[in-house]
């Protein structure tokens, strides 16, 4: 039988540039193909009604465009996009609408031409404000373009804003975290993304660092510089809701509370990843083959997983602690219940009583604390 769900993600592939840490399923482009994207995406969701494996709901309670950078896509990108998925499935009063967009290509007839297609929620590629980085990243707008892009999304009527910011990166930089802080408060946005550089083997920040012409921030930076986000934003009246995320009361993410909960969700795209329990599945990465199979109504599904009993425990209890909602202490064994105890102990809660939640130091360390928890429910 067909798992029914609400919350959908398409991924826009298309970059003018690459950065130079990422590891995303991006396709290097100055302009995105609209026609193809649409062509792609409709041929994988017939593909995917053919399956049976889900049913996309009649009434969506999210829809996010990802990417990739889906502003390169243009002004018309998200009324095909609407085409495609179904008008009469956006057409709830509560639906969260949100596509990405970087701000060297947001323009205020884009940004105006998403709203009246139904995107009411932006989320944009600011990670930090200091020049001479961006120009490390291989960024393409300046120290400026991001104050700028608030400024034309909010005049396009589109209010509900995230922005991203990065942290941990080299100290040769000499970024200023603290600056960066107190210039993404005064864009006033109501929500904030958190980013940890990571150094990914197949990036050309990964080849830098594997040749040694690259270092990574010590282990001790990146700790400081997160908890002083933490502690700047959450002053500033910031709920900190998850590991990497931040909202003003009422403007939290509802789209990806969903991957957070354990909801079936299902994505659309090359490499878009879709979970339906016990399973996981995911596409092509690559664009050029992504594509061809799904214009021509095959399935472009790269490989998918079965999720065991275990798998499932330690999932359960890695996202029940991610978030500030926590894990219901319901059911957890003597062990697990002494290890939390420990975990308060030593200042990684915040609370333990009816579930266990981090605080922000406890989600530094939430890797090794989601496996011991579950090392102690067998050992």
């Amino acid at each position: 039988m067909a798992t029914e769900t609400s919350f959908l993600y398409v991924h826009a592939p298309f970059c003018a540039r690459r950065c130079n840490y990422c590891d995303f399923a991006v396709h290097v482009s100055r302009t995105g193909d609209v026609q193809a994207w649409q062509s792609a995406i409709a041929g994988e969701l017939a593909s995917v009604e053919t399956e049976g494996l889900f049913r996309l709901s009649d009434e969506l309670d999210t829809l996010y465009v990802g990417g990739g950078t889906p502003s390169l896509l243009g002004a018309e990108a998200m009324k095909r996009l609407a085409e495609v998925v179904g008008p009469h499935r956006l057409e709830a009063d509560g639906l969260e609408w949100t596509s990405e967009a970087n701000p060297e290509s947001l323009t205020l007839e884009l940004a105006k031409a998403w709203r009246a297609a139904g995107v009411n929620r932006l989320s944009l590629g600011t990670q930090t404000f200091h020049e001479p980085t961006l120009k490390w990243m291989g960024r393409l707008h300046g120290s400026e373009g991001a104050v700028q892009s608030v400024k034309t999304a909010k005049a396009a009527g589109l209010s509900n804003l995230s922005i991203d910011l990065i942290f941990g990166l080299p100290q040769r930089l000499d970024r200023d975290w603290g600056s960066d802080l107190d210039q993404a408060l005064a864009m006033d946005v109501p929500h904030v993304s958190l980013y940890g550089l990571t150094v990914e083997s197949g990036t050309p920040l990964g080849r830098a660092v594997a040749e040694g012409r690259e270092t990574p921030i010590d282990e001790e930076r990146y700790r400081d510089e997160y908890l002083l986000a933490a502690e700047v934003l959450t002053a500033a009246g910031y709920e900190h809701y998850e590991v990497s995320n931040f909202a003003r009361p009422g403007r939290r993410s509802l789209h990806n509370t969903a991957y957070w909960d354990g909801s079936a969700y299902l994505g659309l795209g090359n490499g878009a990843h879709s979970y339906a329990h016990p399973v996981r599945k995911w596409n092509e990465r690559d664009w050029p083959i992504y594509v061809v199979k799904a214009v021509a109504g095959t399935s472009p599904e790269a490989d998918r997983e079965r999720i065991g009993e275990a798998e499932q425990r330690l999932e359960t209890y890695w996202l029940g602690l991610r978030t500030d909602a926590g894990l219901s202490v319901d059911g957890l064994a003597p062990a697990q219940e002494a290890l939390v105890a420990t975990w308060a102990a030593r200042g990684w809660t915040k609370r333990v009583e009816p579930t266990v939640a981090l605080n922000a130091e406890g989600w530094l360390l939430l890797d090794r604390l989601a496996v011991e928890l579950d090392e102690a429910a067998t050992g």
